[in-house]
């Protein structure tokens, strides 16, 4: 066994030799960023050691150690969308709160206080009142409420009673997008449906891997144990950290909403994902689900419940079922494109007489990983780039000296380079500069790192990867509709990515046709505006069942026409976008 001490987080660990150093970094607490899930090749996980640049998954420990992590990167500081669009919908929450009076016990009457409540409920305030589930440990507190006489506040939902006060509380309710990069909370006011109080954060799966793959791979290796115990605590820490902010108490929520991608889904619930990352790719657990929120390791009101939106298929989860009800294509005349662009590319095309969705493996490319100076929307990540009159110009997020590119500025940075001559349609990089298959855009004495921040060759290839599949799925979507893109009166962008993407960049690369670019509507974290809206209006909730039922799924991987639109796609488009 060995000391291992984290020099900047100050924490030490005792660890077996063996262990890796980014196993020690989990262990110890910590978050370390390793988009390859510790497969040593992604580079992103370094540290220093006695003096030397290493990378953690791949160092494994043989003495007493100090690690340096000052150059990774840091999570806490990552740019976390949370606001989204969404549409107006009455509140008609799944929990009431009503006032009775208990009545007396009168000789004769055979009937239990748990009845007589249930009666008295229904005579005055709840159809069907008599059918909800007993409870023993309430009804333990009758007899002593009904001795007490005056009105009492019982708390319910359709089915079974929650709690019954003497005072009416500020109860509450929270929604969660689970992303696998980032995390969103929504506490929300259950009188009247405000918002109270929103917390976002990183996904800590990251540290399994960037993508699905990544972590179903590891779940497979290692048991789901280590990624569904650090996503639970994560959420259940921006529970406190929600009602810290808004002043009450964890015990005022009533209800928890959670909805994430199929296979964030199964990792939160504990669900090996083996059926997802094997033919036929189908999901463990597909409908609504209404669980106890303690049981999950969520900490609130004792018998607070815990709604999980339907999932659609393997590959897309209950986050699109969740677009779906803030955008409710299936009410509309024309037909319009959803698409949600991740680690994984979810899209959804047509109107009321007809939807179709798929999922595309889209890959983590375009949220940074896999590019050598790719990183996430933090601090130093150049998300803007330009050229004009022969100069290079870019923005950096918290106007930091640059450390790498984001996603919106790798789309950039692409489409400028195309649309100047340095990259040719096959994706073929001629920069001009010493190396003609790197583009140096800052240099490294401007830059905050080593190394300055380029663009090689092979991350074009990466780029082409993910922007071909996501191209392709459309195509075949509007091949299965027999619609052409003149037909699509709006695209829907979701997701973080979309929100803070230059539209024009993504369609001068060709990720969706480029006669879309005018027709974009970016909505945002529209998936967790969907977990919002299941909680403020209880037929909305039960509608995601029917909705996610009548979507008609493409298995892309099934088609043989998709292999030949995804080596079509793979080419940049010729035609410039003016912008």
């Amino acid at each position: 066994m060995y000391q291992i001490y984290f020099d900047r987080e100050k924490k030490q660990i005792e660890v077996a030799e063996g262990t890796t150093i980014l196993e020690a970094q989990r262990l110890a607490g910590l978050r370390p960023d390793a988009p390859c899930g510790g497969a040593g090749t992604c580079g992103k996980c370094q540290v220093m050691v006695k003096g030397q640049i290493l990378r953690a998954c791949q160092t494994k420990i043989q003495e007493d150690l100090h690690v340096g992590t000052a150059g990774t990167l840091s999570l806490e500081k990552a740019v976390v969308l949370t606001e989204g669009f969404s549409r107006p919908v009455a509140f008609w929450p799944g929990v009431s709160v009503h006032s009775i009076e208990f009545e007396k016990t009168v000789p004769g009457d055979k009937r239990s206080d748990w009845e007589r409540m249930l009666e008295t409920l229904e005579k005055t305030r709840v159809k069907d009142a008599r059918h909800f589930l007993p409870d023993p440990k309430l009804a333990s507190t009758l007899y002593e409420r009904i001795k007490k006489g005056g009105s009492w506040y019982v708390v319910h939902t359709d089915h079974e009673i929650l709690d019954i006060r003497d005072h009416k509380r500020d109860y509450c309710f929270v929604a969660f997008d689970i992303g696998t990069t980032t995390l969103a909370g929504y506490l929300l006011d259950a009188a009247n449906g405000k918002v109270l109080a929103v917390e976002s954060r990183m996904n800590p799966q990251v540290q399994f891997g960037a993508d699905v793959i990544m972590r179903a791979d590891y779940a497979l290796a290692c048991k789901t144990k280590a990624l569904t115990e650090c996503i639970r605590r994560e959420l259940d820490d921006m529970i406190g950290g929600l009602a810290e902010y808004a002043k009450r108490e964890r015990t005022d929520i009533l209800q928890i909403c959670a909805v994430g991608n199929t296979c964030m889904h199964h990792l939160f619930l504990g669900i090996s994902p083996a059926s997802l990352v094997h033919a036929p790719y189908t999901p463990a657990l597909s409908q609504s689900l209404t669980l106890s929120a303690e049981n999950y390791g969520l900490t609130i009101h004792p018998k607070g419940q815990l709604l999980i939106l339907p999932n659609i298929a393997g590959y897309v989860g209950a986050d699109t079922s969740a677009c779906l009800l803030a955008v409710r294509p299936d009410q509309k005349e024309e037909i319009m494109l959803l698409l949600d662009i991740g680690t994984n590319g979810e899209m959804v095309l047509g109107n009321r007489d007809r939807l179709l969705t798929c999922s595309t493996a889209a890959g983590p490319a375009l949220e940074g990983a896999k590019i050598e100076c790719g990183m996430r929307g933090t601090e130093g990540a150049v998300d803007h780039v330009s050229f004009q009159n022969g100069s290079w110009h870019y923005t950096t997020i918290g106007d930091q000296p640059a450390v790498g590119l984001c996603g919106s500025g790798l789309l950039d940075l692409t489409a400028q380079l195309l649309k100047n001559g340095f990259l040719d349609k096959s994706g073929n990089l001629n920069s001009g500069q010493k190396d003609p298959k790197r583009f140096l855009l800052v240099p490294p004495e401007l830059a905050g790192n080593k190394k300055g921040v380029y663009l090689t060759q092979k991350d074009i290839r990466e780029i082409q990867l993910a922007k071909a599949a996501i191209a392709a799925g459309i195509r075949i979507l509007m091949k299965k509709l027999f619609i052409t893109e003149e037909d699509i009166a709006c695209l829907y962008i979701a997701g973080a990515f979309g929100n803070y993407m230059n539209p024009v960049s993504a369609g001068t690369i060709g990720l969706f046709p480029i006669s879309l670019v005018e027709r974009i509507l970016p909505i945002g974290n529209a998936a967790g505006e969907g977990a919002k809206i299941a909680l403020l209006n209880a037929n909305e909730w039960r509608l995601a069942d029917r909705l996610a039922e009548s979507v008609e799924f493409v298995e892309l991987a099934i088609l043989p026409e998709f292999q030949d639109c995804f080596v079509d796609e793979l080419e940049f488009p010729g035609e410039e976008v003016a912008g």
